[in-house]
């Protein structure tokens, strides 16, 4: 996808094999058990998101703005989990910061978010965690 602006990026160690990091994973941001190619879900009333999936990464696209993207690679610790977030606004882009009232505290609430998440997911597959 051209035209890609990053604005945050957070990872972290999950001891577990990638496969199982990434059907942890899977499970908690599909939970409709959809596991492959390109769909749409209705992740909040009234508005859609575009989502694609491949061997070892899940993204989001939703609003004008909006792609998140998760990816498991394997680490020697298990596995490396990857959360990264993009502008990708085709039209009117000097508007995104605006009207993400200039991203202050996006990255340290992303961070902290990613930070939760990846300690259920590390409860939920029974091994430790930490971020990097």
């Amino acid at each position: 996808m051209s035209g890609k602006k990053l604005i945050t990026e957070v990872a972290g160690v999950v001891g577990a094999p990638a496969a199982e990091v990434f059907d942890g994973l899977a499970a908690v941001l599909l939970p409709d058990g959809r596991r492959t190619g390109r769909f749409t879900v209705e992740d909040l009333p009234g508005h859609t998101s575009a989502v694609e999936v491949s061997d070892r990464a899940i993204s989001f696209q939703g609003g004008w703005w909006y792609r998140g993207e998760w990816s498991v690679e394997p680490h020697p610790e298990g596995a490396l989990l990857i959360h990264r977030v993009f502008d990708v606004a085709q039209r009117m882009r000097w508007a995104v910061a605006p009207a993400n009232r200039f991203f202050i505290g996006f990255a340290g609430n992303t961070r902290k978010g990613f930070a939760e998440s990846l300690t259920r997911l590390g409860d939920r597959l029974g091994c430790p965690t930490r971020l990097v």
